[in-house]
């Protein structure tokens, strides 16, 4: 089915270019032009990418909850005054 009409980009063609490492709809857009004319199909472009479905935010987000969770660094000795 087709997701862009004005560039002719298919739900495969987006799901392809997700596997692929595009997470947003930007870098589909940056890809293959999707959503860059009339911009109907950006909504549905964001459905199909959903929350989640990107290995590279899956990454970034553990990252954050890594970090968050971590022991906070010690605190730095003032200098003399």
């Amino acid at each position: 089915m087709y997701v862009c009409s004005c560039f002719g980009v298919t739900e495969a063609d987006v799901r392809e270019h997700a596997a692929a490492g595009a997470c947003t709809p930007r870098q589909i857009a940056t890809r293959c032009g999707a959503g860059t004319d009339c911009g109907s199909c950006v909504r549905r472009i964001q459905g199909l990418l959903g929350r989640g479905a990107c290995p590279r935010r899956e990454a970034a987000a553990d990252a954050r909850t890594t970090a968050a969770t971590a022991a906070p660094a010690p605190a730095l000795a003032e200098a003399p005054a």
